[in-house]
């Protein structure tokens, strides 16, 4: 029995509010956990460092992309977490934490990993691909929208959109200095953009269903045959299962220009999903700011409608379809043109009616063995009249192309077989048949044969040899060989890649020159013209630098040459009323560097600057000269600023490029034989509201710039009323006109819609 006294009392006392006092006071210094994960795309990252700064406590993350603080005290803090390569990430946190923290690293060069297919028929990361190919995702499109696909390549470096007619605006898309054939269009890998789509193809693809776009400089033969000599762009549309439910863009211009993109993303039961793509073009506004009694840009109505489904199979494996249709009327002229005078010689007018279907798919057969059989196929109708000329052209293409992949050990074989069909008709020259009654459409079977092999040397070493042949129809067997070799450090932070390969091209003068069609000039063929034929060499060197800071600076360093023979050009210099078709005698040399630079720094200011020197030449009876509407120089930039905490995104895009050799009509016309230094420049502001909503608008070609108002030879005198021919056809001085000049619009070499602002908005459910 235990007796206590007031002694033990007092003692007892005490020591409970003792204890209980300093409870409270180890309760209020509580020491809590915190622990998380650091990821990319969903796998851990390791060594990764993450920091708390108000406690200077630091740790890394583990193998899985743990990471654990012991002994920290509740309370808010700013939690800090970087890793070489990756942007640096900064959250709040409060401790005690309810459950792990998860932070998601994004890479600062997200297209190390992008997924490619244009270079090998096959998807691998861009940094393992031994071919070198530019990537420009989604956003590269909304920091300068604009209401073409077109347009939207003016600041890719090396490429540049060239418009061929001061009337109707019509162009096509030069690579390194090559014209507008020479560049192949896929659409999802497929070939839908080509003979008289070079020309009108490429507008009123819905760019917000658009994933991104691949770009490979030089010959593409091998894998792509003819049309893929100056290289190819490849416009991949995005996965059904990737896309947004509901995507809208819609933006005018003070010019009176409107455009609208809408996207839908929908289900059909458990197995077909479908994405639907509608654009819409309008543009009804006649403009003559040069005041030479002709419009300054072509006016248009435009709709084209995009449709793609994919279907999930039982065995998993690949089948997909998509179609596309586009309706366009497009006209430019005399300001008091009105359809009512279409194809009449009153008034002048280029007017173009333009019908396109296309469809186009992709099925992986139900084997063992990796079968995979891509399909395309298009329509284009053109119902054109230039001036008093009327141009009426047909032209159907059917493509199949059976492919096998087979990897064994370190060679990884792709093999295919390929048919191409192709239908063309027209009322000119091109097609007429013996009897003048009666038209004979060109008709020609492409079938052909390729291989590669990608041999993987060693771990970072890697060889690409491949060769294609074809028989054409009309010119007979065409072979096509190709290597690519590639070599990168451990980190894919340096990557060397040398190519060599031959290209092929069967030329069609109508449905590639514009020029060819206006009337303006008659159409001469000195010759049968013969394929074309290239060889091109290219050197490629990527150098990525990263800092602990957070700063990512790249260079993407390029040289490359391709020699041509039985080239075809244009003779518009020996008649300055004739174009004279041939191919040369002699040869065609284009060569050139270009450099690349892409940087994101810490504070938001992220972008990339290119430039290009090009030497693109013709030689002839020993005689080397510049080729027309090629420039020497070209400079690139899209610069973006970054206010995440106000939503605001400020873009700052641009180009510049030096004197090109313009089209004259004679020694005796008085235009400048180049063109002058010029750069297109514009700004953007971005703000997002909310999560769904973005409001965007600029001002496009911030200094002005337009061509010179005499562009078009005697646009007063559209019909030649006015001017002399001699017997032989060409044009005599005359008091009227002394400088022997006949009406013409290719002196071309770029827009002539000044400045402007814009103002657009966008939509987007996600999920």
């Amino acid at each position: 029995m235990v007796v206590l006294n007031s002694k033990s009392i007092k003692y007892l006392v005490f020591s409970f509010f003792l204890t209980l006092f300093g409870f409270s006071l180890t309760e209020s210094q509580a020491q809590e956990k915190l622990k998380g994960k650091v990821l990319s795309k969903g796998q851990g990252v390791e060594f990764a460092t993450v920091f708390l700064p108000e406690l200077s406590k630091g740790t890394t993350s583990d193998s899985l992309g743990n990471f654990v603080f012991e002994n920290i005290p509740k309370g808010a803090y700013l939690l800090e977490v970087s890793f070489l390569g990756y942007r640096k990430e900064s959250v709040e946190v409060a401790i005690p934490s309810e459950s792990n923290i998860e932070i998601e690293l994004v890479l600062l060069d997200e297209s190390l990993e992008e997924v490619v297919v244009s270079g090998t028929l096959q998807e691998v990361s861009r940094s393992a691909s031994p071919v070198p190919i530019q990537v420009f995702k989604d956003g590269f499109f909304k920091a300068n929208p604009n209401p073409s696909l077109f347009e939207s390549l003016q600041t890719i470096n090396g490429v540049r959109p060239q418009i061929n007619c001061n009337i109707c605006n019509t162009g096509d898309i030069h690579i390194n200095g090559l014209e507008g054939p020479y560049s192949m269009i896929l659409l999802d890998g497929m070939p839908i953009v080509s003979g008289l789509a070079t020309v009108y193809g490429l507008t009123g693809i819905p760019q917000s269903l658009i994933d991104r776009i691949e770009v490979v400089k030089g010959p593409a033969s091998t894998l792509y045959g003819s049309e893929a000599v100056g290289g190819l762009i490849n416009i991949i549309t995005k996965k059904s299962e990737l896309a947004p439910v509901v995507s809208l863009d819609a933006f005018g211009t003070g010019w009176g220009e409107f455009n609208v993109d809408l996207g839908v993303k929908t289900q059909i039961g458990d197995k077909i999903h479908s994405l639907t793509g509608i654009n819409g073009f309008l543009y009804g506004n006649p403009r003559d700011d040069n005041q030479d009694g002709l419009t300054d840009i072509s006016l248009a109505q435009r709709i084209s409608v995009f449709q793609k489904v994919r279907v999930d199979r039982n065995s998993r494996k690949e089948f997909n379809m998509a179609f596309r249709y586009l309706y366009e009327d497009r006209w430019g002229g005399q300001m008091n043109w009105t359809p009512a005078f279409r194809g009449g010689d009153q008034l002048y007018g280029e007017s173009i009616y333009t019908s396109r279907w296309e469809m186009f798919g992709n099925y992986e057969l139900p084997t063992s063995e990796k079968l995979n059989f891509q399909f395309s196929a298009n329509g284009h109708n053109q119902n054109s009249v230039y001036g008093d000329m009327v141009y009426l052209g047909d032209q159907k293409i059917a493509f199949g192309q059976l492919t096998w992949l087979k990897p064994i050990g370190k060679h990884q074989f792709l093999s295919g077989l390929a048919y191409r069909y192709t239908f063309y008709d027209d009322n000119t020259p091109a097609t007429a048949g013996s009897d003048l009654d009666q038209n004979e459409p060109s008709q020609i079977h492409l079938p052909g044969v390729f291989i590669q092999n990608e041999i993987q040397l060693g771990k970072y070493q890697t060889l690409l040899l491949g060769a294609r042949a074809d028989y054409n129809s009309v010119h007979g067997t065409i072979f096509s060989p190709r290597a690519n070799f590639k070599v990168s450090s451990a980190d894919q932070s340096l990557i060397f890649r040398l190519s060599v390969g031959n290209g092929f091209r069967v030329a069609n003068v109508f449905t590639e020159d514009h020029a060819a069609l206006t009337g303006a000039r008659d159409v001469i063929f000195a010759e049968e013209l013969l394929p074309e034929r290239s060889w091109n060499g290219n050197v490629n060197l990527v150098k990525k630098f990263y800092t602990q800071s957070g700063t990512f600076l790249s260079f993407d360093a390029s040289a490359f040459y391709t020699y041509f023979s039985n080239r075809i050009v244009p003779d518009y210099e020996t008649n300055p009323n004739q174009i004279i078709y041939a191919n040369l005698d002699g040869f065609s040399v284009s060569r050139g560097v270009s450099l690349s630079t892409n940087f994101a720094l810490p504070n938001g200011l992220e972008g990339n600057v290119g430039a290009t020197l090009l030497d693109v030449t013709l030689t002839e009876e020993g005689i080397t000269e510049r080729q027309l509407l090629a420039e020497r120089f070209s400079g690139v930039w899209n610069i973006a600023y970054r206010v995440p905490s106000i939503g605001l995104k400020i873009d700052y895009t641009g180009n510049v490029y030096g004197p090109m050799r313009l089209p004259l009509l004679g020694e005796l016309d008085p235009r400048p034989e180049y063109s002058p230094w010029f750069s297109i420049q514009n700004i953007q502001l971005t703000k997002s509201l909310g999560k769904r909503w973005e409001v965007y608008g600029g001002v496009k070609n911030l200094l002005n710039f337009v061509p010179p108002a005499n562009s078009i030879a005697r646009a007063f005198d559209p019909f030649d009323r006015g001017v002399e021919f001699a017997p032989d056809g060409t044009v005599v001085s005359t008091p009227d006109n002394p400088f022997a000049l006949t009406f013409d619009p290719s002196y071309m070499f770029a827009s002539n819609q000044g400045i402007r602002g814009f103002l657009g908005i966008r939509f987007t459910v996600l999920d």
